[in-house]
């Protein structure tokens, strides 16, 4: 199988050779030197160039995929850089500070983890997005916990399960219309089926924070000082007016219905900036400054400096760097057609409907993280493995619901995929760092490869009888048609 991004195929060799090479040097740079991700990708993206032009690629097409690849990350660094200017307003505006003030007097520290998490959940269901839950109650989930004594990866666990949860079930989002539309599957029995994975996993999760919890049952009491410092200090820096909390109904209203994001983030940029500037006397030009370098304040408590001043154009830029290097990384073994050499792989040794299932889910999982963003693996991966499925006895609904799962479900916890990053700079903590506090992120991969090993939750065509877990069906070569 050729690819057709280019008219000189490698052969299966070198695609091995390049995808292990590949993956070798992240890790030992990663994990080994403990280099920076954006120089290891980078270098591993010249090495990767060097490599497919050694095997009869030309440089023009590897050119040509690493500046389509930037090209298709090009609105998602927009709103990073949006994201980050939303942020440094809303925190000069008092939004986030007010939500912050009465956010701690409202949520006891025990009860914290599941009620952010269900938060982030109704918000990223209702408006269908996980970047704008993220953007909006999740970095005001994060100075609430904060306040309140809970650790930063806690939170943004719960933050992520909540956010994500939603991203994946919502048919407002765009992963699952994405995924039903590349796989053939009607949008709302594709969600349901997405329940089988995601669902446990949620609640699992939701248990999780309630025990994990407990364990700031007393934590008013004992951060009373830190509790006390906060309140004060915040009411004493802002005017707590309600009005500034304006700027998060016009960005909810407008993500719900179904506005552009960019433009979304820009009027609650506007609506913040002059709330800050009639509220809280912010100058003009110290609001335009908030914007590019972030929010600054000094006050007495140097907690609440650390915890509010944040955000800005420039602190998205290293985040962007990330994704352009990822880019350099991935771009020349998409176009020197390693997917395709490993789809060959998986037609021709998967025998029966549980190693293809699971095949192709492991393939999805490699591409999504070569290629760092699942609305290129999605169409890629999808449109290429959607007609093996039934192939084999299995309705394609169920292609859909490993791909949720390592796609959307697995980005926040990838730190050079776009979300990855994303996720990253909006909460302030490291990918790596709230793993374990986000149980469902990885519990729903963990189940569906259960699902594809044992064949149990594959949901099977009717007409297929009970062969289909096990052998290729006789019309297979029809189908191939």
């Amino acid at each position: 199988m050729q690819d057709s991004n280019h008219s000189n195929p490698i052969a299966p060799w070198q695609a091995m050779t390049m995808l292990a090479l590949g993956i070798a040097i992240i890790f030992f740079g990663l994990m080994t030197l403990k280099v920076n991700a954006r120089i290891v990708l980078a270098v591993d993206g010249a090495i990767m160039c060097l490599m497919a032009c050694a095997f009869g690629i030309k440089y023009d097409e590897i050119q040509k995929g690493i500046k389509d690849t930037i090209a298709s990350m090009l609105i998602a660094m927009l709103i990073l850089l949006a994201v980050g200017v939303l942020i440094g307003t809303w925190m000069a505006s008092g939004t986030i500070p007010v939500m912050v003030y009465y956010g701690m007097q409202v949520i006891t520290p025990a009860l914290f983890l599941p009620v952010a998490c269900i938060l982030c959940t109704l918000m990223s269901t209702l408006a269908g997005t996980s970047w704008g839950t993220l953007a909006t109650v999740g970095v005001a989930c994060m100075g609430v916990g904060e306040g309140l004594g809970i650790p930063l990866e806690a939170a943004a666990g719960a933050v992520c399960v909540g956010a994500f949860f939603g991203d994946k079930i919502s048919p407002l989002s765009d992963s699952p219309v994405i995924t039903a539309t590349v796989t053939d599957t009607p949008l709302m029995e594709g969600i349901k089926h997405s329940l089988i994975s995601t669902g446990p996993a949620y609640l699992v999760s939701l248990v999780f924070f309630f025990v994990y919890g407990l364990e700031f049952s007393g934590g008013s009491t004992a951060e009373s000082a830190t509790y006390v410092e906060i309140l004060s200090t915040i009411e004493k820096s802002f005017n707590l007016n309600p009005v500034t909390l304006i700027p998060v109904f016009v960005v909810i209203g407008l993500i719900a219905w179904k506005k552009p994001t960019i433009p979304t983030f820009v009027a609650g940029i506007a609506v913040a900036a002059a709330i800050g500037m009639v509220f809280q006397d912010v100058s003009l030009k110290n609001m335009m400054n908030y914007m590019y370098s972030g929010f600054s304040i000094h006050t007495d408590s140097t907690f609440v400096d650390k915890m509010l001043n944040r955000g800005g154009f420039t602190s998205m830029l290293s985040t962007i760097g990330l994704l352009m290097t990822a880019a350099i990384f991935g771009a020349p073994l998409r176009t020197a057609g390693v997917a395709t050499v490993l789809l060959d792989y998986v037609q021709k040794f998967a025998k029966n409907s549980r190693v293809m299932a699971f095949s192709v889910m492991c393939l999805h999982t490699l591409f999504f993280m070569i290629t760092g963003a699942y609305y290129v693996s999605y169409p890629v991966i999808g449109s290429m493995t959607k007609d093996m499925f039934p192939k084999y006895g299995l309705e394609r609904k169920n292609l859909m619901r490993t791909m949720l799962d390592t796609g959307t479900g697995l980005a926040p916890l990838i730190p050079w995929s776009t979300t990855g990053s994303y996720t990253a700079s909006t909460l302030g903590v490291a990918n790596i760092a709230f793993l374990a506090f986000a149980p469902m992120l990885w519990l729903s991969i963990i189940l569906s490869a259960v699902y594809a090993l044992t064949g149990i939750g594959m949901a099977k065509i009717k007409d297929s009888g009970n062969n289909s877990a096990e052998t290729v069906p006789a019309q297979a070569e029809l189908a191939r048609e």
